[in-house]
C-alpha cells in the first residue's frame, strides 16, 4: 500500500481506540515537540496534538493509515498552520482595528481642535458663532444669515475676517492643556449656548423660536460631550439645553404668541428630552468637583421639569440655586433671574426690591426683560398703573415681533394709573417737530430724549420726576466726558422748559469742562490700533478715515454713500470736502458693498418701531440707520482699552493726525 493509504479495520471501534492509544503513547512526545517549535507555546502545542488525536478517533474506524504517527503529525501541523494563519489574521485585524481606533481618536481630536480654534477668544463672539456654524455645523453663509436675520455678505465677511485673524495670530491647531483648557472650553460652551439661546428666544424677527439653531446647538453640545467626556460643565450645558428644548412645543400658542412657563401645558413637554437632560446632569455630578455655571443652571431647569404643575415648583430651591449661581457668576442677567425666583419664593415685594437695585446697571439699560420683570412684579402687587408703562417700555425695547405683541397685550390688560395728559412719547414727538429746530439740533435732542423714553417707558408726562431722570442719566452717561454730559443735560432742560416741567433737570449738575484739547494718538499706538484683531470692517474704515482725513467725527459720521467720489478719494459734506488716502481707499469699496445711497456708516441691526429714525438717517436699501456718535465712541473706547495706560480707551477725536 502507498504511504497514507488506509487499512480496513477488522476489529471495530474498540480495536481502533486501542490502536490510537498505543500510537499516542509512542508518538505524542515527538508530535508535541514538533508543534512547540512551530507555535512556540507548549500548552497550545498539546491542544493541537489532542485535536489530531480526536480526528484519528473520528476517521480511523474507516481505515487506519499505514504510518499512523506521520498521519497524526501531518494533521497536527495542519491545525497548527491554520492556527498561525488565524492568529496572524487576528493580529492583523487587531492592528487594523488599533489603527482605525487610533485614526478615529485622531479624527475626534481633530474635531475637538476645530471646535477650539473656531471658538478661540482672539475672535469676537459674532465671528466665533459664524465660523463655528460654518465649519462644524456645515451651514452655508446664506443659512447662517437667515438664522440671525442679517445679510449674507455680512456673514461671509465675518467668516473671512475670522479666518484671516486666526492666520495672522498664528493660532495653533492643537488641544490646549493645563489652566488654558478650562478657559478654552468655557469659550466653546459660550458659543454653543449663544447659538441655542438665539434659537430658543430670538432677539429679533417675527417668530419667538428658531428651532434650527436649537437643534444645531444641541448637536454641537452632544458632540462636545463625546469629545470631552470628563468635563462636568460640558454635560451641564447639554443637560440645560435638553431640558429647555423639551418645552419648545408648549412655549408658543396657536398664533405663535409666547406662553409663559406657569401657563404652559406640561403634557406637551418632551419627556425623552427631559430624561436625556436628567442623565446628562447625573453624568456631570458623577464627574464631581464644584458645580459650575452650566451645572447650576441645569439644576434649576431640573427643578422646573420635576414639577407636575406650576404650583408644585420648588421656588425656594430655585432661589437658593440662583444665589449660588450669582456668587459664581455675578452678572446683571443672573441677578435679574434671581430676582424673579426670589419674587416667587418670598413674594413680589422682595423680588421688586432686587429688580430696583439693578435699574442703574448700564448692561441692562436696553434689556427688555428688566422692565418686563418689573411690570410683572408690580402687576402681582396690584399696582397696574405702574406696571402698564413698564410693559410698554419692554415692548419698545424688544426687537422680536411676537414678544412685542405679547408685552403690549399685557399692557392693554392693565388699568391706567389714573394720570391724565400727554405721554412722554407724544410730548417728545411734538417737541422735536417744531419748525425752529434745525436738523443738527433735532438729531442731538433726539438722542437724549430717545434714551429717556426707552429707559422710562411711554408713561404720562405728568408722572415723570427729576429723580427718575437723574437715574437714567447716571446709567447712560455717568462715565461720559463733561462735554457729553452737559450736552444731554441741556437737551433735558430745553425739553422740560417747553413741557412746563422746569425742575426736570433739578438732579443734574453741570460738569466743569476742561479746555485742553485731546492729544492725538502717537504713531506707536496707532500702529497697535491698526493691528488689533477681530475689528469689524465698519470700525476699521471709520478709524482710518478719521485719521487720514483729519475731519470732525460728526462730519465723517454724516457722510452718505452718494457723497463719495471713490476715484478722487474725497466726499462733500455740509459744504466742506473730506479727503482720504490709500488706507481708507482700500476699505471703502468693501464697506459700500454695492449700495448707491444712504448713510455710509450703518448700525448693526434694523431699528425697532419705537426707534424709527428720520429719512436722512435711514438707508433705503438695507433698512438700517446711521451709526451714532455715542455708539462709535463706545466701540472705539472698548477696543482700545487695553492700549490706554489709564484703561479707559481712546476717544475718536484723538485719531486726528498730528499737526
Amino acid at each position: 500500500m502507498t504511504p497514507g493509504s488506509r487499512r480496513p479495520d477488522r476489529g471495530g471501534a474498540p480495536a481502533v481506540r486501542r490502536t490510537v492509544d498505543a500510537i499516542w503513547k509512542l508518538e505524542s512526545a515527538r508530535i508535541i515537540a514538533g508543534l512547540t517549535r512551530l507555535v512556540h507555546d507548549v500548552g497550545l502545542a498539546e491542544e493541537l496534538a489532542q485535536d489530531a488525536l480526536v480526528a484519528a478517533l473520528e476517521q480511523w474506524p474507516a481505515g487506519i493509515p499505514d504510518n499512523p504517527g506521520a498521519w497524526l503529525m501531518a494533521i497536527a501541523k495542519r491545525r497548527a498552520i491554520d492556527h498561525i494563519r488565524r492568529s496572524r489574521r487576528l493580529e492583523e485585524k487587531h492592528e487594523q482595528l488599533a489603527r482605525e481606533q487610533e485614526q478615529q481618536d485622531l479624527e475626534q481630536d481633530d474635531v475637538l481642535r476645530l471646535m477650539f480654534i473656531s471658538c478661540h477668544p482672539v475672535l469676537p463672539m459674532q465671528e466665533r458663532v459664524a465660523l463655528t456654524l460654518r465649519l462644524l455645523g456645515g451651514l452655508t453663509a446664506a443659512e447662517i444669515a437667515r438664522a440671525f436675520l442679517v445679510s449674507e455678505p455680512q456673514i461671509a465677511r465675518r467668516i473671512a475676517v475670522a479666518k484671516r485673524t486666526l492666520a495672522q495670530e498664528q493660532v495653533p491647531f492643537e488641544l490646549p492643556d493645563g489652566p488654558e483648557l478650562a478657559d478654552r472650553i468655557s469659550s466653546v460652551l459660550g458659543v454653543v449656548y449663544l447659538i441655542f439661546n438665539e434659537g430658543y428666544s430670538a432677539t429679533a424677527g417675527d417668530d419667538l423660536l428658531r428651532p434650527g439653531l436649537c437643534q444645531e446647538a444641541l448637536r454641537l453640545g452632544r458632540l462636545l460631550a463625546e469629545l470631552a467626556p470628563h468635563e462636568a460643565e460640558v454635560h451641564g450645558l447639554v443637560a440645560l439645553m435638553e431640558i429647555q428644548e423639551s418645552r419648545s412645543a408648549a412655549r408658543t400658542g396657536p398664533s405663535g404668541e409666547p406662553v409663559q412657563l406657569h401657563e404652559q401645558n406640561r403634557g406637551r413637554w418632551d419627556q425623552l428630552l427631559i430624561r436625556r437632560g436628567f442623565a446628562a446632569l447625573l453624568r456631570a455630578r458623577e464627574i464631581g468637583g464644584t458645580p459650575g455655571p452650566y451645572v447650576l443652571q441645569a439644576a434649576i431647569a431640573v427643578c422646573h421639569a420635576r414639577a407636575r404643575a406650576a404650583e408644585d415648583t420648588d421656588w425656594a430651591q430655585i432661589a437658593a440655586l440662583y444665589e449660588a449661581l450669582s456668587r459664581l457668576l455675578p452678572t446683571p442677567i443672573v441677578q435679574l433671574n434671581k430676582a424673579v425666583a426670589v419674587g416667587m419664593a418670598s413674594g413680589p415685594e422682595a423680588g421688586l426690591a432686587l429688580v430696583d437695585s439693578l435699574g442703574t446697571d448700564p448692561v441692562l439699560q436696553n434689556y427688555h426683560l428688566l422692565p418686563s420683570v418689573r411690570g410683572d412684579l408690580l402687576a402681582r402687587l396690584g399696582r397696574g398703573g405702574e406696571a402698564k408703562p413698564e410693559f410698554e417700555r419692554a415692548a419698545a425695547l424688544t426687537q422680536n415681533t411676537a414678544e412685542r405683541a405679547f408685552l403690549l397685550r399685557r399692557a392693554e390688560e392693565l388699568a391706567g394709573g389714573g394720570d391724565s395728559g400727554p405721554t412722554l412719547g407724544a410730548a417728545v414727538e411734538e417737541f422735536l417737530a417744531r419748525d425752529e429746530l434745525n436738523a443738527a439740533t433735532i438729531r442731538s435732542y433726539a438722542q437724549t430724549l430717545r434714551r429717556l423714553r426707552l429707559a422710562l417707558g411711554d408713561r404720562p408726562l405728568a408722572a415723570m420726576t427729576a429723580e427718575q431722570v437723574a437715574r437714567v442719566f447716571k446709567t447712560a452717561w455717568g462715565s461720559a466726558a463733561a462735554k457729553t454730559w452737559n450736552r444731554h443735560r441741556a437737551a433735558i432742560r430745553s425739553f422740560g422748559a417747553w413741557a412746563g416741567l422746569d425742575d426736570l433737570a433739578a438732579g443734574l449738575d453741570r460738569r466743569a469742562e476742561t479746555g485742553s484739547p485731546a492729544l492725538p494718538i502717537g504713531p506707536a499706538q496707532l500702529d497697535e490700533i491698526w493691528k488689533l484683531p477681530g475689528i469689524p470692517l465698519r470700525e476699521r474704515t471709520l478709524w482710518r478715515l478719521l485719521h487720514e482725513s483729519g475731519a470732525a467725527v460728526t462730519a465723517v459720521l454724516s457722510l452718505n454713500v452718494e457723497d463719495l467720489d471713490l476715484d478722487d478719494r474725497r466726499a462733500r459734506v455740509a459744504g466742506t470736502w473730506v479727503s482720504w488716502r490709500s488706507g481708507t481707499a482700500a476699505l471703502l469699496p468693501e464697506l459700500v458693498a454695492g449700495r448707491t445711497r444712504g448713510p455710509l456708516f450703518l448700525t448693526d441691526r434694523r431699528p425697532g418701531p419705537a426707534r424709527t429714525p428720520r429719512d436722512g438717517d435711514l438707508c433705503p436699501e438695507t433698512g438700517r440707520s446711521r451709526l451714532s456718535y455715542e455708539r462709535a465712541e463706545y466701540l472705539f473706547k472698548r477696543a482700545t482699552a487695553t492700549l490706554d495706560l489709564a484703561g479707559d480707551g481712546y476717544t475718536l477725536r484723538r485719531l486726528k493726525p498730528r499737526p
